[in-house]
């Protein structure tokens, strides 16, 4: 019945999904900062100089762009764009308006193509038509290339095979660890499942809510690597259960029970730390909180309910055959080696403290490049060397500089006359400042009270100079103009605006790892009844967390083999890659210290032995969180092929910070600070532990814990002690 309804809830969502469709808005805007004001005041002034503009682009190999040939043959294909739907006008440099759009050595010319929509809203078959004509204007001696915003949008391609090569990866490592083709499709089957409805109820949200349509790709990254985990980690309790001779339906109440709790547990921390970018106040980044956190959910609905269900069906063919074997022949088995993990956990117990300084030692020195992290927005000129956006971009810097290709736009209020002859000085100030290339001002008919000045910088949009000089236009420049005056000037334009952006999400990040460091702490609290635990998982997530930062500026913002990887030149960081990624990984870095601490404390609350507890959790988690944090890694660093430079962000980030914080923290780090601790680990102020709600992470205790190593590897656990 339970997979009947889930079948039946798959095929319900796919069905409204493609009947509604979907609605997903890549506004970045900010109401309060100075650039969206800017955009505003166009929209409503001048609606047709609002929408996005796009850059034609052409260069001739022999002679000059003023030749008659290359000047007929272009004002041919301008006429057609001017006219093609959702274009408001076109700029031409043969025109008197564009005179200035023709380099110097008049080999290289630019178009302005003004579209009726902003780049997020433009219709994606109208700007690939705009581009189609571009494309076809080429000839042996002349190359055209166009760029902009919404030429990005549409031509811009998503890979679906990095999914397919994650999950391939995973059903890899899975059958490896599992040797069992069942065990190893299940967290697969459950994993894929949950992510299919968080996919589909994501696209229906969509008419609900401002959702960005990269959020998709998102919930898919974070539900295919926690939901294939999460069933891993039942599966993985089913199976030990069946072992030790419970029936089919004991066994999966009992994995239920404990991994199933741990599950629950697991899946609010992420979906709290998820939930916690509301408190940024920033819708863009809410609707793919939303999206991840739903799907994150869904995942978890999958594992502790379809899954259950699969095993039922399944019975024994969920164990390898020799498993079976072995339980026809020799009945249940009380105990199972612990193998490799039992044998480390006995070295690092022995000797924690200097394993635990090499740990701290290279997450630390993989953390290093995390202190020259820039967070801006990067532009056509990190896309790829092939694609057509960044030949534009490198012709528009050739001919005029690498400024030309994000001038800044001021926006002015000018009601009076006076306002009007300052801002005629203002624009003649402008052109001496240092870091402006040039200035160029629309003239102001006749009741106008709005004008625009084009202001192209010496530098590049993404470049440090650039942000500067936005400051200092701002902050000196600006306001000794409005002096005096009703006149009022705001910058803005593209550039601006991911400056500010960037600014926003960088003054509000300190009150984000507030609001989820204290929600999580909390919770590790509630679960542990410690005060140490919580704040050793804490430690460990930040170190996590410098990793992924560590790892993407050494790639993307160093260029450490980012052309190699096909994804462009190096750049700045994204600006909303650090807290989303801080979402993530402090709700996946709690999962593992969820899963990791609950056995430990389930041992700990049946024999008041601290080193026996860590012991023991560490060799009988070892196998199972390195499985699922190879997993999880291939999943991650499939995305890195995904073709989206924000979402290969988090890709590598996220992929080398799980695997470190697996082997290194929570495999060496961890344990090796609580064997230091003591019965300290599990200390709770008796006035605290009476306030504080109670909840079971790991279910019953079982019966007897019996002993965790056999006789060969106890003897080598007192070989290592001596």
């Amino acid at each position: 019945m339970t997979v009947l309804l889930w079948v039946g809830l798959l095929v319900g969502l796919g069905a409204a999904s493609t009947a509604a469709g979907t609605s997903y808005s890549d506004s970045m805007s900010l109401p309060d900062t100075e650039s969206s004001k800017a955009m505003g005041l166009l929209q409503k002034s001048m609606p047709a100089s609002s929408g996005d503009t796009e850059t034609l682009v052409w260069q001739v190999a022999d002679g000059s762009v003023l030749d008659r040939t290359v000047k007929d043959h272009m004002n041919s294909t301008l006429q057609e764009i001017s006219g093609a739907p959702g274009v408001a006008s076109v700029i031409s440099p043969y025109s008197q308006q564009g005179a200035a759009q023709i380099s110097q050595d008049a080999t290289i010319a630019y178009a302005q193509v003004n579209l009726d929509a902003d780049a997020d809203t433009a219709d994606v078959a109208e700007v690939q038509h705009v581009v189609d004509l571009a494309e076809s204007a080429r000839t042996d001696g002349l190359d055209v290339q166009i760029g902009g915003g919404a030429v990005k949008n549409t031509t811009e391609s998503t890979s679906a095979t990095s999914e397919l090569i994650g999950v391939a990866a995973a059903l890899l490592v899975m059958g490896l660890v599992f040797r069992s083709a069942w065990a190893a499709a299940l967290p697969i089957l459950t994993g894929v499942a949950g992510v299919a409805t968080g996919v589909m109820a994501t696209g229906l949200a969509s008419h609900a809510m401002s959702i960005a349509s990269i959020a998709p790709t998102l919930a898919m990254l974070v539900g295919l690597g926690v939901g294939i985990d999460y069933a891993l980690f039942i599966v993985n309790r089913h199976r030990k259960g069946l072992m030790s001779g419970l029936s089919v339906g004991d066994s999966v109440t009992r994995a239920l029970d404990t991994s199933g709790r741990a599950v629950v547990f697991a899946g609010l921390t992420v979906m709290i730390a998820l939930l916690g970018m509301f408190a940024l106040g920033i819708g863009f980044l809410n609707g793919m909180a939303i999206a991840a956190a739903m799907t994150v959910a869904l995942t978890v609905l999958a594992a502790i309910t379809l899954l259950p269900a699969l095993l039922g069906m399944l019975k024994l063919r969920v164990l390898s055959r020799a498993q079976r074997r072995q339980l026809a022949e020799h009945g249940p088995v009380a105990l199972e080696p612990a193998g490799m993990w039992g044998r480390w956990a006995a070295k690092l117990q022995a000797r924690p403290t200097g394993k635990a300084v090499l740990a701290l030692l290279v997450m630390v020195a993989v953390s290093l490049p995390l202190f020259s992290l820039r967070l801006g927005s990067t532009d056509a000129g990190n896309d790829p060397k092939e694609t057509t956006t960044r030949q534009a971009y490198d012709t528009m810097a050739k001919g005029f500089g690498p400024g030309s290709n994000g001038p800044l736009v001021l926006v002015a209020e000018a009601p009076a006359a006076r306002d009007r002859a300052a801002l005629t000085v203002l624009v003649e100030d402008l052109r001496a400042v240092d870091g402006v290339a040039s200035v160029s001002a629309m003239p102001m008919r006749p009741g106008d009270t709005v004008a625009t000045v084009r202001v192209v910088p010496t530098t590049s949009p993404q470049s440090v100079e650039t942000s500067d000089l936005i400051t200092h236009l701002r902050d000196d420049v600006i306001p000794e103009a409005e002096q005096g005056t009703d006149l009022q000037v705001r910058v803005g334009g593209a550039t601006a605006m991911a400056a500010d952006f960037a600014d926003v999400l960088i003054s509000k990040l300190p009150v984000f790892l507030a609001v989820i460091i204290a929600l999580g702490g909390l919770l590790m609290m509630i679960a542990f009844r410690s005060v140490l635990v919580p704040l050793i998982g804490i430690g460990m997530n930040l170190l996590t967390m410098g990793v992924a930062f560590g790892a993407i500026v050494a790639v993307f913002q160093w260029g450490w083999g980012v052309e190699a990887l096909g994804l462009g030149a190096a750049g700045p960081v994204e600006a909303a890659a650090p807290i989303m990624i801080i979402a993530i990984l402090f709700g996946l870095s709690m999962d593992y210290q969820v899963f990791l601490i609950s056995r430990m404390h389930e041992e700990w609350a049946h024999t008041r032995d601290n080193r026996r507890a860590v012991r023991v959790g560490q060799a009988e988690t070892g196998r199972v969180l390195a499985a699922a944090a190879v997993i999880m890694a291939c999943v991650f660093g499939s995305f890195l092929f995904s073709g989206t430079r924000m979402i290969a962000e988090f890709g590598l980030g996220l992929a080398l910070a799980v695997l470190l914080d697996v082997l290194i923290l929570r495999m060496v780090l961890v344990p090796a600070l609580m064997y230091r601790f003591g019965r300290a680990n599990w200390w709770l102020p008796r006035w605290l532990d009476k306030v504080l709600p109670h909840l079971s992470v790991e279910g019953a205790p079982d019966r007897s814990p019996g002993p965790i190593f056999l006789p060969d590897e106890t003897e080598q656990y007192a070989d290592a002690r001596r």
